[in-house]
């Protein structure tokens, strides 16, 4: 599975930093793109993944072993559970198949707003500050601005951003995609917050999420 790390070449990574600085060289706005691995690790998932296998396999080595004892199948079903939710906890793809489009989107979305305060996108001068969050599992993207931004620029206008970036990383061009999105968020910005005299770059230019 592909993580923060290894999402956007160096050459990439410099690109979308460039990019952010060209962004921002007209509006007082702090554009931060933050790669994440995952906004979750959905543990019932793997859960429900274990149970069912685990059971299903568990009843298929009774029946070939010729034995109709339940102690039987549940030392085998026991055994079967505990290394499977070992494979599904390293192999988080497996996961995927019993996680709801509804239960990523959540996640996902508790994920940015964490990220946002946590890399301190609330805590700018002017409150002018918005993220670009991109997480790599869920193949999914967030955007969300400071109160400064939001009372002048309805958080909905985001949204073209996010079908942007999304369609881009779909199509297998994430840097070229995430360096739209930045673009298109200066202009955006620098529309109603730009640049002023003594304007500073308060924040990072990108942030990668480093996997636990």
């Amino acid at each position: 599975m592909r993580n923060a790390e290894t999402f956007l070449t160096q050459a990439e990574q410099d690109a979308l930093v460039k990019c952010v600085q060209e962004a921002e060289a007209t509006t007082s706005g702090e554009i931060v793109p933050v790669i994440a691995s995952m906004s979750y690790d959905y543990p019932r998932a793997g859960l429900i993944g274990s149970l069912i296998f685990g059971a299903l396999a568990a009843v298929a080595l009774t029946m070939a072993l010729g034995r109709e004892d339940m102690w039987v199948f549940l030392a085998l079903f026991l055994a079967l559970f505990f290394c499977l939710s070992r494979l599904f906890d390293t192999v988080p793809a497996l996961k995927r198949p019993f996680i709801s489009k509804r239960e990523m989107r959540e996640e996902v979305a508790e994920a940015a707003f964490t990220a946002f305060h946590a890399h301190g996108l609330h805590d700018t001068r002017d409150k002018t500050g918005i993220i670009i969050y991109v997480s790599v599992y869920e193949r999914s993207v967030q955007i969300l601005a400071d109160q400064g931004i939001n009372d002048l620029v309805n958080p909905l206008a985001w949204e073209e951003v996010v079908t942007m970036v999304t369609q881009g990383i779909r199509a297998g061009k994430p840097g070229e995609a995430l360096c739209a999105g930045v673009t298109r968020c200066g202009e955006m910005l620098t529309e109603r917050f730009p640049i002023k005299p003594d304007d500073t770059d308060e924040l990072p230019n990108l942030i990668i999420e480093k996997a636990n």
